[in-house]
């Protein structure tokens, strides 16, 4: 099956200060570790960034809204812009995929409770099988739930999806192939 890379929001409006994820550092190594292997293997690496209008901390263009300097990239990776939790949602996201000949994601980012969740639901909902990097998505406490809870919680979560189809596979950064 082809495959696809897609990086959800690492913006360093979500990895300093005090809106940074639990424990980002390590997670946009997990991550620079598939995108390389991705990279290497000839698969598309997909950059999704948020963008919001208003003044927010996510403003295209905007220091926030900027990727995380950590987070290695490449000339040839795709870019999409979105507004909303789900990629797809008014982006060209399907387009791009479809024109790639892809049939099945490797999702990671950031947060796993609302950009990394969204997207991985609406991925099944369109027929893609997913692979989920289990130490490659994070999120914030959010007042009930500590970051790590919410982060297993949506793990296991996606992986016990059944309707769609297709499923999520969790799998750790170091057991990823391509």
């Amino acid at each position: 099956m082809p495959r696809a890379l897609l990086i959800i929001d690492v913006q360093r409006t979500l990895c300093e200060g005090r809106h940074a994820c639990f424990e980002v550092e390590r997670v946009i190594d997990r991550i620079n570790q598939v995108s390389r292997a991705a990279r290497t293997a000839g698969v598309p690496v997909v950059l999704i960034q948020h963008e919001t209008t208003g003044g927010g901390s996510m403003d295209r263009g905007s220091p926030g809204w900027e990727l995380a300097p950590d987070l290695e990239t490449a000339p040839g990776d795709q870019r999409v812009g979105k507004r909303a939790t789900d990629a797809f949602h008014q982006t060209d996201l399907q387009a791009l995929l479809q024109r790639l000949g892809v049939d099945e994601l490797v999702i990671c980012g950031l947060q796993s409770d609302f950009c990394v969740d969204t997207t991985t639901r609406r991925a099944l909902a369109l027929g893609y099988p997913v692979v989920l990097v289990t130490d490659g998505h994070s999120t914030l406490d959010n007042g009930v739930l500590s970051a790590p809870q919410i982060t297993a919680h949506h793990t296991v979560t996606l992986a016990n999806i059944e309707s769609f189809g297709p499923r999520v596979v969790p799998l750790p950064a170091n057991e990823i192939r391509f």
